[in-house]
């Protein structure tokens, strides 16, 4: 944890600054020690040069496990294609050069694939994931000498109201257990004149027709090791078939959506180890989260208008994308 990072950070239970205690201030990086609130009353502990304002185990735990499994698989450095990087500023509609020496938040960073894009483009990125994987970042991205690392809970983010010019949360909102209260926490964040992007499961026909919809009632409640020793075995076989599928005329990209497994055969150009690495990965992803609540279009918007942002836009970008602005001049409280 860089010291800087002290002036951002609030008890997320009383909004209060925290003071560092049984730690290096002095240091640049700070790896123990803990932050009390004003009061004396919170505490929340640095572990491995990471503040943890979250119980250790939570209802993202596969997600954790899955990160640190897959560490480097998304990261556009390791796959050495620019698959992260494309879908980020086509989903963000941001351009790099408005990411330069600009606060950014990622929420609900993962590994870290977004956030390496980010960092790239020279922005100073605060990435939080409510699991471990921010263990799996850290390790990934620590080079970074402006990636800030903290493990948090998207519903009481643990910083001071408009620290941010710029919020995305990419892949994360549908897993959580109140998509509306996830969503809602963002734009406090945002700086006035600043962007918020977030995407989601789309809510129609095509997507809850997917075959992952008819296992994930049984897997979502299978122990994490036992699903992922079962996908190990079957996901190679699931993929070779989807991959047959996929090669029959006109039907074939329709019948691939009755088999559940994660092929990206033809739409990203990868080998057939990364393939099937990224198969297992998402298929585990499809079928392991406790929550998977996919949004329609008129719903994402509400969201946007009633955090009362600005120039909104709802795209289908992969996912469903909503990104709008935040009006010089408004805060939360007016």
């Amino acid at each position: 944890m860089k010291t800087e990072l002290l002036e951002l950070l609030r008890c997320p239970k009383t909004g209060q600054r925290l003071l560092l205690e049984n730690g290096n201030s002095d240091a640049s990086e700070i790896e123990s020690g803990w932050l009390v609130s004003t009061d004396g009353r919170e505490r929340y502990p640095v572990l491995r040069g990471i503040p943890r304002f979250v119980p250790q185990s939570n209802y993202a735990d596969n997600f954790g496990m899955q990160w640190n499994h897959f560490r480097q698989t998304q990261l556009d450095s390791h796959s050495g294609h620019p698959i992260s990087t494309e879908r980020f500023w086509l989903a963000t509609g941001w351009k790099p050069e408005q990411l330069k020496d600009q606060w950014v938040l990622d929420a609900g960073c993962g590994a870290g694939r977004f956030a390496e894009v980010a960092l790239l483009a020279g922005a100073k990125v605060v990435a939080l994931d409510y699991s471990s994987a921010v263990d799996a970042c850290h390790v990934n991205l620590k080079h970074h000498a402006n990636l800030h690392l903290v493990q948090g809970d998207i519903y009481a983010l643990p910083f001071a109201p408009e620290t941010f010019q710029f919020v995305y949360s990419l892949g994360v909102l549908q897993h959580t257990p109140d998509v509306a209260k996830a969503f809602a926490s963002l734009p406090p964040m945002v700086q006035r004149g600043g962007g918020l992007c977030a995407d989601f499961y789309w809510n129609r026909f095509r997507t809850m027709m997917h075959a992952k919809y008819l296992f994930r009632p049984f897997t979502k409640r299978m122990s994490q090791s036992k699903l992922f020793s079962l996908l190990e075995r079957w996901v190679p076989s699931l993929l070779a078939f989807s991959q047959i599928l996929g090669r029959l005329p006109l039907i074939g990209l329709a019948l691939k959506r009755v088999v559940p497994v994660a092929d990206y055969t033809g739409k990203y150009p990868l080998s057939e180890k990364q393939l099937r690495e990224w198969a297992l990965l998402d298929t585990f992803d499809m079928l392991a989260p406790t929550y998977d609540n996919p949004q329609s279009v008129s719903t994402v918007r509400k969201f946007f208008e009633e955090a009362r942002l600005v120039n909104i836009e709802i795209a289908h970008c992969g996912h469903l994308v909503g990104r709008g602005c935040k009006l010089n001049g408004l805060s939360n409280a007016d």
